[in-house]
């Protein structure tokens, strides 16, 4: 018992060290639970049911249009119109979306005015679409997202149930390229941390603890006029955390569901459409959904290093401990670590269809680091397709 005792207290010890990689998965994973899906939710819609405008703000789209509104058009619902706002793109959108329209009456294609100032341009082009729409309800589509043919009719069939004023959904994660493969389930493991399941979500009781997928927002019409629709939100960042958040303060019920079975979403396709995309976002968007207040915006830079720094650190003692820059103790300690940050890794690229490319956790937390490091830097200042803004938050 004598010579087991060091070897012992080394072990334990090293737990110690080692208890933040241990313990931060075990909440994310609690925090996960609930999740509720359209899968769950009846498919058939009465032939007497509201008139539904999708509305689809597309600027250089050209590679996902097509598929986009003709997933749309193949709804299994009864009365569907699609409209598609042309920002001003220079790739031919427009010409594309119009080919699809000649094809089918239900789809028109409009073109959106100049861009005013004080508005980004997503919110303009949403609110261009909204201004031509007849339904009584609304659904906002990217145009990067494919539309399975029993999205509309068990999203509306899932807001009636709920009574909600509001429903979004969130979709499936298309990953084709190797960089999307490595980064995507690093970023969307934060969110998942930041926000839990979608009925932790619902069950919240504050504005900031509230949030919206803007791949997919489906919206009764009167309870956007009533907000001010997207002219509400025309200098937000993430313009979708910020609609489900004044709609809860103003008493609209709001709900979240998954529905990887109904929506795809390839958001981005290249390694710098994933920097530029997630450096537009993640600090300037994400600083708006941080509770405390003024507090929680102050340190909400540090906060945004957490994740890729501690995905890292254990790493960096372990080469360190190789040239025996660092103790025993703490290399066992980072061994621990390690282990830990694999399995939780594992977990989170299988969730996202990729398990393959666990082992490239590291290199995917690097490149979260770097993008996290220079959207900080831009602080409130965005770009994206190239026009520039400056969020509200820095007024």
């Amino acid at each position: 018992m004598i010579t087991q005792f060091p070897e012992s207290a080394a072990w334990l010890h090293a737990l110690g060290d080692a208890a933040f990689w241990l313990v931060a998965p075990l909440v994310v994973a609690w925090r996960m639970r609930g999740s509720r899906s359209l899968d769950d939710e009846p498919l058939h819609v009465p032939d007497d049911a509201p008139l539904l405008s999708v509305i689809v703000p597309a600027r250089d789209e050209a590679h996902n249009i097509e598929r986009c509104v003709r997933s749309v058009l193949a709804a299994r619902y009864p009365r569907v119109e699609v409209i598609v706002v042309d920002d001003h793109s220079a790739d031919g959108t427009g010409d594309l979306a119009r080919r699809v329209a000649a094809e089918d009456p239900r789809l028109r294609v409009v073109d959106n005015p100049t861009l005013p100032a004080g508005w980004m341009g997503k919110q303009w082009a949403c609110a261009t679409g909204a201004a031509h729409a007849r339904g009584t309800l609304l659904l906002f589509a990217d145009a990067d997202t494919t539309h399975a043919s029993d999205l509309v009719p068990r999203a509306v069939n899932a807001m009636r149930a709920r009574g909600a004023d509001m429903l979004s959904v969130v979709g499936r994660q298309e990953l084709g390229s190797f960089w999307e493969r490595v980064v995507q389930p690093q970023v969307f493991a934060v969110i998942a941390g930041r926000f839990g399941s979608t009925e932790r979500v619902n069950r919240a009781r504050r504005a900031r603890d509230k949030i919206a997928n803007g791949q997919c927002i489906l919206i009764a019409r009167d309870a956007y006029d009533a907000l001010g629709g997207h002219a509400s939100v025309r200098d937000r960042v993430a313009e979708d955390l910020a609609l489900a958040q004044r709609a809860f303060v103003a008493g609209r019920r709001v709900s979240l569901v998954l529905g990887h079975d109904q929506l795809a979403t390839r958001m981005y396709t290249s390694l710098g459409e994933l920097v530029a995309g997630w450096r537009k976002n993640m600090y300037a968007g994400g600083r708006e959904a941080m509770p405390f207040g003024g507090l929680g915006q102050l340190v909400f830079p540090l906060l945004l290093l957490i994740p890729p720094l501690m995905s890292l650190a254990p790493l960096v003692v372990l080469v360190l401990g190789a040239f025996g820059l660092v103790p025993p103790g703490l290399v066992l300690a980072a061994a621990i670590a390690t282990a830990a940050v694999l399995v939780w890794s594992l977990v989170v690229y299988t969730s996202m269809g990729v398990p393959r490319y666990t082992l490239a956790y590291p290199l995917g937390a690097a490149v979260l680091l770097w993008i996290v490091v220079q959207a900080v830097a831009r602080g409130q200042r965005v770009s994206w397709k190239g026009r520039a803004y400056l969020s509200s938050a820095a007024k």
